[in-house]
């Protein structure tokens, strides 16, 4: 299981909308609205690396309101929660 963050910063006025559209996308799991830099953080679970650009670059960040956009992979989770068996089902 590959998860990625990306924090997103967007127009105030799509903040709502961008943050509904994306919880809808295949693939992403959570979206937080966050303070700082940026104004969401979107959570993303692949089984695959390969899957990334096609939900992160072409679907993504292609919505109106966005600003600008920062994307990291997770390494490994340091967790007394056992997330990988969560998000793992059906995976195989």
């Amino acid at each position: 299981m590959i998860t990625a963050f990306v924090h997103i910063a967007c127009t105030p006025e799509k903040l709502e909308e961008l943050a509904e559209a994306i919880s809808q996308i295949n693939g992403v799991t959570e979206v937080y609205s966050v303070t700082g830099d940026y104004d969401l953080l979107a959570i993303v679970r692949v089984a695959a690396i390969d899957e990334l650009p096609g939900i992160v670059t072409n679907t993504m960040l292609k919505k109106p309101g966005i600003l600008r956009a920062n994307t990291s992979v997770g390494f490994k989770v340091y967790s007394r929660h056992d997330l990988e068996a969560m998000f793992s089902i059906g995976m195989e």
